[in-house]
């Protein structure tokens, strides 16, 4: 039997989603779709499903650093992504683990803070410890307009309220901000990226279809999944909205309330 070549390896720091279209479930189906070997340390876990999130568990300290030296100590780390991360002591553990890894490892944070039902995943007073101690040391940083005012500290009233907060987190250290605009309206989806000496937009149709549970964790796994194939930064942010975009597209009804994006939707050769 012949021994295959290792593809690159991802890690993924965030919660788990039960129902499977989210979190730590969506990052490593993404990564799987997009040719990356997925890893995984678990920081909370939620009972979840299409309708909302009914509860949810923060893991101790002990064991999210034991499954983090586990992983990187043995197999080795090629990008991370950081997700759900719930609360200030779970950001600083966080930001702790991944001040050790090479800075040659690239680290996309999504910073989570609410469910797509609108269920909170990131305790009140935790918004200011994920600025202070994650933006700093993210290579890319993916708020949506949910998330980048409280980020940033800036009431969003108009887009140039969004030019500066995104120039405010690059200032406190994020090295590339994508401000995602999925929440916005218009037939168009449009995320701009924000980086040294650099604005740049990615405009997507938007699709008909209200199944979009997982979007950020796709998004934000995915460019983690082109940053470790070697990219550069527009470039995976680029590769990871056309997929997004079609996993979009193909997402499916499950359950009564808010169904996934498809992860598999390349492999099954159309959208429809």
């Amino acid at each position: 039997m012949t021994v295959g070549m290792a593809p690159p390896r991802v890690l993924t720091i965030a919660g788990s989603d039960s129902g499977g279209g989210a979190g730590i479930q969506a990052d490593l189906k993404a990564m799987l779709a997009n040719g990356v070997h997925g890893m995984s340390v678990l920081t909370a876990i939620t009972a979840q499903n299409s309708i909302g999130v009914q509860g949810a568990w923060e893991l101790p300290e002990e064991q999210v650093r034991a499954q983090f030296h586990s992983v990187v100590d043995d197999i080795g780390v090629d990008a991370v992504k950081t997700g759900m991360l719930a609360s200030s002591a779970m950001v600083e553990v966080v930001a702790s683990l991944l001040r050790t890894l090479p800075p040659s490892v690239p680290i996309v944070v999504d910073p989570v803070s609410v469910s797509k039902h609108g269920d909170a995943l990131l305790a009140a007073d935790a918004m200011a410890a994920v600025r202070s101690e994650i933006v700093p040391l993210a290579t890319v940083l993916t708020p949506n307009l949910t998330e980048l005012g409280p980020l940033a500290d800036v009431e969003l009233e108009t887009i140039e309220d969004r030019e500066l907060a995104a120039k405010l987190l690059l200032d406190v250290g994020a090295s590339w901000v994508l401000v995602k605009g999925g929440h916005d309206v218009g037939t168009a989806s449009v995320d701009v990226l924000h980086g040294p000496g650099v604005r740049r937009s990615y405009s997507a149709v938007r699709a008909d279809n209200r199944h979009t549970h997982g979007t950020g964790c796709t998004l934000a796994s995915t460019i983690a999944s082109y940053l470790a194939r070697g990219y550069d930064v527009p470039g995976a942010v680029g590769a990871a909205k056309e997929y997004v975009t079609g996993a979009i597209a193909a997402g499916f009804a499950l359950g009564s309330g808010i169904g996934p994006v498809d992860h598999a939707w390349r492999f099954k050769g159309s959208t429809s």
